[in-house]
């Protein structure tokens, strides 16, 4: 067995925050070796957290977030078992890192590939159907290049899927339920909205010879 010192353990914990004694088990399972300890934990928590989703969560909070320079805004609504467990520094952080993850996600509009409307799942795929490089391939080639680029679409559409942007090695999906494993509840995000300033607001712009000419008939 690898020597466990103290230093790898602060190392673990400080990539992962898992407790001390997970991250010396961890890293006992796994020899001393710092990445594949990181996968062991990632893996326990979402196991654990497998094992808690099909708990009820109607207790949490709704959080929100306004980016820097007041242009992008997000609210969502995060679920958990208890009000104790929602009031806690840990689920309050994870409310404000997946607050932060949908404003820096523009093309998000779904919680989860699931709940994007069949209608737009058959428009992707209209869509994909036309595009010029398919065309003179085999149906059959062609039904697989768009059933791949339709899964790649869906998965920009949806927040779970996202890479974290804190660690890209994981998923948002993936973080939720390391929470979710390490405070012993289930965690579920139920809704959010992400608000743009001026999104939606047509505004007439002049070219310069415009309005030099709209001025002259004044």
């Amino acid at each position: 067995m690898s020597n466990i010192t103290a230093k790898l353990v602060k190392d673990l914990r400080d990539k992962t925050g898992a407790g001390m004694m997970d991250c010396k088990k961890a890293l006992n399972e796994t020899d001393g070796n710092l990445d594949k300890a990181i996968e062991w934990l990632r893996k326990k928590g979402i196991a654990s957290a497998e094992k808690k989703s099909g708990r009820v969560a109607a207790e949490g909070a709704i959080g929100s977030y306004i980016h820097t320079g007041s242009r992008v805004g997000v609210l969502i609504e995060l679920n958990c078992e208890t009000d104790f467990v929602a009031r806690g520094e840990i689920f309050q952080s994870l409310l404000k890192d997946v607050s932060m993850q949908i404003a820096a996600c523009p093309n998000v509009e779904y919680v989860s590939i699931n709940d994007i409307p069949n209608e737009i799942v058959e428009k992707e795929k209209l869509i994909e159907m036309g595009r010029d490089d398919l065309s003179g391939k085999p149906e059959q080639i062609k039904g697989k290049i768009v059933e791949g680029r339709i899964a790649k679409r869906l998965k920009e559409l949806a927040l779970l899927d996202q890479p974290y942007i804190k660690d890209s090695s994981i998923t948002v999906e993936q973080l939720v339920k390391q929470v979710a494993g390490k405070i012993g509840e289930n965690i579920k995000v139920r809704r959010f909205t992400r608000y743009t300033l001026g999104e939606g607001i047509e505004v007439d712009q002049l070219g310069f010879a415009d309005e030099v000419a709209s001025l002259k008939n004044n």
